[in-house]
């Protein structure tokens, strides 16, 4: 097996692949040693890991290889990303990374990586190089490194990463809800009992328990069959509110009392419009797959919308420019400006509870209205022989129409009544639809079924 075929795990934003063959213990300590070359931390790395049963034995083999380069390591155990994204964050630290594959099938394993200050490390800002040198370093002899007890220590930073994200919120103002949480068996269940103790809430847990086995299937929430086993168990316990998240937790998922799936889309004008309440007058970041209910909503509260390309090297580069207060993506996936700029599965929810509360309103009333005025076609993925062909093909059709064109990511047209972006996939080989309207399901429908012909033929 050449050292072409050993990195084909790296990806645009993270390293992700199957287990032995495309990542495995070797690599992981290599790929160690290449980052603490690359990036030369001046102070600790914080190293964490999900529940995968190959996590542990991946978060030795890179903290060894981190030490032989002389790179000091901060073990901070079983966690979530985000955690490893508030350890790197502390001052006089010099980086940090996560073990994970998220959402990924049990035989998958990962890393994300990130330098001092919590910034991302993506393909063009240190990863290739990353991948470059280890591939020099797989080229030579294997050599099994091991972790140095005197480069090396063991933290927990459970407790004051509560006390972070309950700051972030009035813990005061939170009234009695009960919520049913879906933790997949992922890495959520832990971390949401240490905040659930604080706050006036009743719980019904659903595969709570951390198990890297994944005996209720792998944690993705997006998967159907999940969504509807979530929903009916909300229904059946008569909670206010249902949450469920991936294997790393930084995505949190919603459900209103009905036991509806709530699009990631409609949480992004909803977090910007609690957090323009106490800074007004601040940005917001949002992605170009839908958009119309988030800008109306940010410039409603006084907010400045500004839009970035999906993916969170992009969205974490263009917050820290614009030093935006929150940015989102409709993949559920996000960002704080109070927490390094980064994206947190956790905050999103003490939010919610946080407006409701304000607010005395259901969930689904929260939802309805923005569902109602912009009804939108959820993402839809297709494969296909040429992205490029698709996208030529359908900018040719509708260009005579279109009010606006924009291909900033993808393809992006808009029109009197309706929108919609086409883009690829910058981590799978497929490319992605999401269509939205001004109120108007029929010509949603209509729409979405012409783009799918458009598309396919």
């Amino acid at each position: 097996m050449n050292a072409e075929t050993k990195l084909s795990a790296f990806k645009a934003y993270d390293v992700r692949g199957r287990v032995p063959d495309q990542l495995n213990e070797r690599m992981v300590q290599e790929i160690g040693r290449a980052y603490a070359r690359v990036i030369k931390p001046e102070g600790a790395v914080a190293v964490g890991r999900d529940i995968r049963e190959t996590s542990g034995a991946f978060a030795r083999a890179l903290i060894a290889g981190l030490n032989a380069e002389g790179c000091r390591t901060v073990d901070v155990g079983l966690c979530g990303t985000e955690m490893v994204y508030y350890a790197a964050g502390q001052a006089g630290m010099g980086g940090g990374i996560m073990v994970t594959a998220s959402h990924n099938p049990s035989d998958y394993n990962g890393l994300k990586m990130v330098r001092s200050g919590a910034r991302p490390i993506s393909s063009d800002t240190g990863l290739d190089d990353i991948e470059q040198e280890a591939r020099r370093l797989l080229a030579g002899p294997a050599t099994t490194l091991a972790v140095s007890a005197e480069l090396n220590r063991e933290e927990s930073i459970l407790q004051p990463f509560v006390g972070k994200l309950l700051g972030m919120i009035n813990c005061s103002a939170i009234r009695p809800f009960h919520l049913v949480v879906n933790a997949g068996n992922g890495c959520a269940g832990p971390v949401f009992d240490a905040l659930a103790e604080h706050l006036p809430i009743r719980v019904t847990r659903l595969c709570h328990e951390p198990d890297g086995s994944f005996p209720n299937d792998v944690p993705n929430p997006m998967l159907i069959e999940q969504q509807k086993f979530t929903g009916s168990a909300v229904i059946e316990h008569g909670a206010d509110l249902g949450l469920a998240w991936d294997g790393d937790f930084d995505r949190c998922f919603f459900f209103d009392e009905t036991g509806q799936f709530i699009e990631g889309y409609y949480l992004v004008g909803l977090l910007a419009e609690q957090l323009l309440k106490r800074s007004p007058g601040a940005t917001v970041i949002y992605d170009p797959r839908l958009t119309w209910n988030t800008v109306q909503l940010v410039e409603a509260f006084g907010g400045k919308p500004v839009i970035s390309k999906c993916g969170h090297s992009f969205i974490k580069d263009k917050m820290r420019e614009q030093d935006a207060v929150y940015g989102g993506e409709m993949s559920a996936h996000h960002y704080f400006r109070d927490f390094f700029y980064c994206d947190s599965g956790m905050i999103p929810w003490l939010l919610i509870l946080e407006q409701l509360s304000e607010t005395g309103a259901k969930f689904s009333q929260v939802v309805e209205r923005c569902m109602r005025e912009f009804p939108c076609s959820g993402e839809i993925n297709f494969t296909i022989k040429s992205a490029t062909d698709a996208l030529q093909r359908i900018r040719a059709f509708y260009d005579d129409s279109a009010v606006s064109t924009s291909t900033l990511d993808g393809l992006s047209m808009e029109f009197a009544q309706w929108r919609f972006n086409l883009r690829s996939s910058n981590t799978e080989p497929v490319v992605r639809l999401n269509v939205e309207t001004r109120g108007d399901k029929g010509l949603l429908a209509t729409k979405t079924a012409e783009l799918r012909q458009l598309i396919t033929a």
